[in-house]
């Protein structure tokens, strides 16, 4: 089928997304064709673009957070019919792999390879100027039609916004497991959430469904600030030297039970002040993506390992798909998760380069980009 999607040509040279004329290859065997509602902004598409993520591969079409209705059944199919509403996840999960069979779903084998510039079988599906097109993720949400393998698709009930849906796709799973798995927040504790964009706003989410007691937000815009306190912020300040100061003072000196960081771009310079802000024996985890070349990182080794900390790396928030995104799509039925008020601004697929910019310079907590079902 022929449709449109937002490519790029030339990655890491900051050249924007080209939006234009693309073919679509029918579903082959254990794939579907989705028409999409809506996808997400991430700023893991930007990596692309400014070459924090090297790709040696173009081109692309980007996006990962989607959310749509079944048109297409391949061959093969099974658990899935025509209009069921899906939302697809950034990273497959097979079902079958180690990785899965002892609870990681998030570290699906069959993710290994979402950045390698084909379909899961080694082909493309997607066609643009005579040539084969990589889809990000496996997905490529930058197109009103995507055609993907049933493993990164996540059946959810037909009363949930589409709109809404796509932002669990990636956003919403990665900030809200990051505070509900990785750091395994107990009640009544500190935590400190650096960053509060389209993950970190939803690992506020995840502390306060944890229970914690006091949730520190540290964000220099201060649109973001405000709203972190409508998704459960007890306090939120501008930077590390306040918030040092203010988790001192409410937690005797002890310092946070558990810092995450979830900015916009990892640098090493982030992680040693988040490692001062935690206590003795707690969790610093680690849920930002930084930049491939990114190797230096000043850090107190010696004050880390005395003090029985804990750094913990976050893919996906350390979630299974299949459980945790039927999960929140529950959570949000019952008023107990906001997915409305973290969409900002919604955009045409035409108005992208204007909504990545608008995430580089901290206007949005996550923007949309929506289509015509």
């Amino acid at each position: 089928m022929k449709t449109i999607g937002a490519l790029i040509w030339e990655p890491g040279t900051r050249s924007g997304w080209s939006v234009e004329d693309i073919e679509i290859d029918p579903p082959k065997s254990r794939e579907v064709r989705i028409k999409l509602a809506a996808s997400g902004i991430c700023h893991s598409d930007d990596h692309v673009d400014t070459g924090d993520i090297p790709l040696p591969w173009a081109p692309i079409i980007g996006g990962h957070e989607g959310a749509g209705i079944i048109e297409e059944l391949g061959p093969d199919v099974t658990g899935f019919e025509v209009g069921d509403h899906v939302v697809l996840s950034f990273l497959p999960s097979c079902g079958h792999c180690k990785m899965c069979t002892i609870g990681r779903a998030n570290m699906c084998e069959m993710g290994a390879g979402v950045l390698a510039g084909f379909a899961p079988d080694g082909t493309h599906r997607v066609h643009a100027r005579g040539q084969g097109v990589g889809p990000f993720s496996y997905l490529g949400t930058f197109s009103p039609y995507v055609v993907v393998n049933i493993d990164s698709c996540v059946k959810i009930d037909k009363d949930i916004p589409l709109d809404k849906a796509a932002l669990i796709g990636c956003g919403v799973p990665t900030g809200w497991g990051s505070a509900m798995y990785a750091a395994d927040i107990a009640l009544g504790d500190t935590v400190v959430i650096v960053g509060t964009g389209g993950v970190g706003m939803n690992a506020v989410q995840g502390a306060r469904h944890r229970g914690a007691k006091n949730i520190v937000t540290i964000d220099p815009v201060p649109y973001k600030r405000e709203m972190a306190k409508i998704f459960g912020a007890t306090h939120s300040v501008e930077n590390y030297e306040q918030a040092a100061d203010l988790v001192s003072e409410m937690s005797n000196g002890q310092g946070a039970d558990v810092v995450i960081i979830t900015v916009d771009v990892a640098y090493g310079h982030l992680l040693n002040p988040a490692q001062e802000m935690t206590r003795r024996g707690g969790t610093l985890v680690l849920t930002s993506a930084a930049p491939v070349t990114q190797r230096d990182v000043p850090f107190d080794l010696f004050t880390f390992a005395m003090s029985g900390k804990r750094l913990q790396g976050s893919l996906y928030g350390t979630v299974t798909p299949r459980r945790d995104i039927p999960l929140i799509c529950d959570l949000y039925r019952r008023g107990e998760f906001k997915l409305d008020e973290l969409i900002t601004k919604t955009y045409e697929l035409e108005q992208i380069n204007e909504a990545v910019q608008d995430m580089r310079d901290g206007k949005n907590i996550r923007g949309v980009i929506t289509y015509d079902l």
